[in-house]
């Protein structure tokens, strides 16, 4: 079997996934993947690491030195490949848990807080107050709606395509009603208190694709035929292209194009302005 090969075998789908993510992030992974399985390493470890390397980039964001943004963008990448190699090991080695999907989840959103938090402290002299505003709305409000509406989008493809088992779509009733059966025993808490937020999460997709959620019900009790997926995987397969423009890979050539220049507001204004269009046209397009 081709390296290729193994490296399909350890994703959810190829279509979710294009060329760039293929060769320049999952490889990568996999090659960590397999060097942490060599090392009998746990994927929660490695979700640990990345969070940490990606986090500590943001400090070589924070300089207007070139040296030290360089750094940041090597860690950042580093941290990358080691959130594909968490998902890929657990994969591999059976090993999925509620705690490594709730850190792999929460980490690439805590790297981007940090940066965020880095390049103001960066841009603060200049712009003030007025640069912490900024990021707030770019980063809780765009940034969040963009990576959430392509996450939910690629689940959704993969939940009509290959059946409930090959996707982690869930609905915010059915969390709703599960945080609810739940106490706060040391038992159950850590599963409330993550419930707690993802039901929210959720619920904010759903209300950002209202004609899906109207389908929903009836896609759940009518058996899909091949036919059927095939012909929704037909047209739903062009938009997964954006929605992987709307997640990391993209946005962080723009950021590190950004830094080189020696202009990091760019990116913002690019996560506000093109990206914010592509999740409105994402949607109109999967809606419709």
């Amino acid at each position: 079997m081709s390296l290729k090969q193994r490296v399909l075998a350890t994703m959810k789908s190829r279509d979710i996934e294009g060329n760039f993510e293929l060769y320049v992030t999952r490889t990568p992974g996999y090659l960590w993947a397999l060097f942490f399985r060599w090392l009998h390493v746990h994927p929660i470890v490695v979700t640990l690491l990345s969070i940490v390397i990606g986090c500590a980039s943001a400090y070589f964001f924070a300089f207007d030195d070139l040296r030290y943004n360089l750094i940041g963008m090597l860690m950042l990448i580093w941290a990358n490949w080691y959130d594909c190699a968490d998902g890929q090991l657990a994969r591999m080695t059976g090993q999925k848990t509620l705690v490594g999907r709730v850190l792999d989840g929460f980490g690439g959103e805590l790297w981007f807080i940090c940066i965020y938090i880095g390049i103001a402290i960066r841009l603060y002299p200049v712009w003030g107050i007025w640069i912490f505003l900024i990021i707030l709305w770019a980063g809780f409000y765009c940034h969040s709606r963009q990576c959430g509406i392509a996450d939910y989008y690629r689940n959704v493809h993969l939940w009509v395509t290959l059946g409930k088992e090959g996707s982690e779509l869930d609905t915010s009733v059915e969390l709703q009603r599960r945080f609810e059966c739940l106490g706060w025993n040391k038992g159950e808490c850590f599963e409330k208190f993550y419930l707690f937020f993802y039901v929210r999460y959720m619920r904010t997709q759903e209300r950002q694709t209202t004609e899906f959620q109207l389908l929903r019900p009836f896609l759940e009790k009518l058996p899909l035929g091949d036919a059927t997926r095939q012909e929704f995987r037909k047209k739903s397969l062009p938009l997964m292209p954006l929605c992987n423009i709307l997640t990391f890979d993209t946005r962080v050539i723009v950021l590190f194009l950004s830094m080189l220049i020696g202009y990091p507001w760019i990116y913002f204004i690019f996560e506000m302005t093109v990206l914010e269009a592509l999740r409105l046209y994402t949607i109109h397009r999967h809606e419709s």
